[in-house]
């Protein structure tokens, strides 16, 4: 049997009458605003190629890890929603047969952010009106499937629909960014940007990283052997990454744990890391080392740096061996803003020409730790709730636990950090109906008034993400 798939147009707004009809108004002001996605993981090859997306299971299921760790921890196995292995073993193919037993498994979505994204983009973007099930499986595919066939459906026409204004992806210093070359040789108007993530030639645990600094090498001309030329190289590729449109810098850090060597000892670690194995110890500390030099290259140069630490990454061993990274194994960790922050902000922390951005999963140091520091250190701003958290529960605790102290100009807007394309404008739906209701809520106890929770809206969708991305 099939049941009715809509969208409440009063959904994720408070429940209270006069609470509720002030968010409408404030989101009718914002909701057409355009999209600023300053940090996310999307492919460049999409917008450089604007090629067809081939069918159903390859744009919504197989790039999604929020998608394949949900039915990945109720039995099924990631070959069989095609997910590639790292050894080229075989995976299926079949993508009508991929779609089918995510249908079936739909309900296990239930009261997740997965499940609005998806009934958002089944309604809003294919004209949908049954909800997704196992008895509706083919319908769906037949409609998104033919959808995905024309031109309307390809990436620039859906990046147009949806008055995205600008992109960033995220590329690793070895990348050629060959995909942003032809998108900005194309003569397209749309805004793709890339953003530099040092981790595979700055972290000593990341897999091939002694190969990883050769070729870094090569790609720079410097000469990587000694520290004043490693550093040199990532000055070189910062460069190069900021003549593709790159406004900022993003660290996926485990801890966010810092240091401040001098140069001497700095150098040193180098040399033990660039020629050999290190202990966990050492590891982390030239990790933390070079936070505070990419906090110095962002001081010479402009770059807005983010931080994404609390992350244990690829914690099921058996699925890393066999699919590689970003596999939807990580797992939120506990993190000491405070202490382990010291010795970058005692450095940089002051400086008026440095934007950081903190993210978290360790939602307990709201409070206690972020809303402090970014309520005090010139250099700081707090990112909007993150993976785990970015959803309507997640969004509620972070206004609520850091608005007191933080207040909302040290906030920066809010970001997708998806592979998933088309949960862009979904999620971004999310965040402004949830920024809407709590602004209300305030005007209702007195604590703002309406004209500023107005203003607000506005600044919380499109004005803090401009001016802290520089974009």
């Amino acid at each position: 049997m099939t049941q009715p798939l809509r969208l409440n147009p009063d959904r994720l707004f408070p429940a209270d009458p006069e609470t509720r009809a002030l968010a409408r108004r404030l989101y009718a002001e914002i909701k057409d605003l355009p999209i600023v996605s300053p940090h996310g993981h999307t492919d460049p090859s999409w917008f450089a190629e604007n090629q067809n997306w081939a069918n159903p299971a390859e744009l919504l299921i197989t790039p999604d890890h929020y998608v394949f760790r949900m039915l990945f921890s109720q039995g099924v196995a990631l070959e069989d929603l095609g997910v590639p292995r790292a050894d080229g073993g075989p995976v299926e193919t079949d993508p009508r047969k991929i779609w089918r037993l995510f249908a079936e498994r739909y309900h296990l979505f239930r009261g997740t952010p997965s499940r609005m994204w998806h009934d958002w983009v089944y309604s809003e973007v294919f004209g949908i009106d049954v909800r997704l099930s196992a008895d509706t499986a083919d319908h769906y595919y037949d409609i998104i499937d033919a959808a995905l066939k024309t031109d309307a459906f390809k990436p620039r026409a859906l990046f147009e629909r949806y008055n995205i204004e600008v992109i960033a992806t995220t590329e690793s210093p070895l990348d050629p960014l060959e995909h942003h070359a032809a998108i900005k040789a194309s003569g397209w108007t749309g805004k793709v940007v890339t953003a530099y993530r040092p981790d595979p030639v700055l972290d000593p645990d990341y897999e091939g990283f002694h190969d990883n600094l050769v070729q870094f090498g090569a790609i720079t001309g410097e000469d990587v052997s000694t520290w004043e030329g490693y550093l040199a190289a990532h000055r070189k590729r910062r460069a190069f990454f900021a003549s593709y449109g790159a406004t900022s810098t993003d660290h996926g850090h485990p801890t966010a744990f810092t240091a401040n060597l001098s140069q001497a000892d700095a150098a040193a670690l180098y040399q033990k890391v660039a020629t050999g194995p290190v202990s966990a110890k050492e590891a982390e500390l030239f990790r933390s080392q070079m936070l505070t030099e990419m906090a110095r290259m962002s001081v010479d140069d402009g770059l807005t740096m983010q931080i994404h630490p609390g992350s244990s990454r690829n914690h099921n061993e058996v699925v890393f061996q066999k699919f590689g990274r970003d596999k939807g194994a990580d797992i939120p960790t506990e993190t000491n803003y405070v202490a382990d922050l010291k010795p970058l902000l005692d450095a940089f922390g002051s400086h008026p020409g440095l934007t950081i951005i903190l993210f978290t999963l360790d939602e307990t140091s709201y409070s206690r730790e972020l809303a402090p520091l970014a309520g005090h250190y010139p250099a700081l701003r707090l990112g909007p709730p993150w993976w785990f958290h970015d959803s309507p529960e997640g969004m509620r605790r972070f206004r609520e636990q850091i608005t007191e102290t933080a207040g909302f100009y040290n906030t920066v807007g809010f970001n997708d950090d998806t592979r998933a394309f088309l949960s862009i404008p979904a999620r971004h739906d999310v965040a402004r109906r949830m920024d809407c209701g709590w602004l209300a809520q305030l005007v209702v106890e007195h604590r703002i008034e309406e004209d500023e929770a107005h203003e607000l809206a506005r600044a919380l969708t499109y004005d803090l993400v401009k001016a802290a991305y520089k974009l």
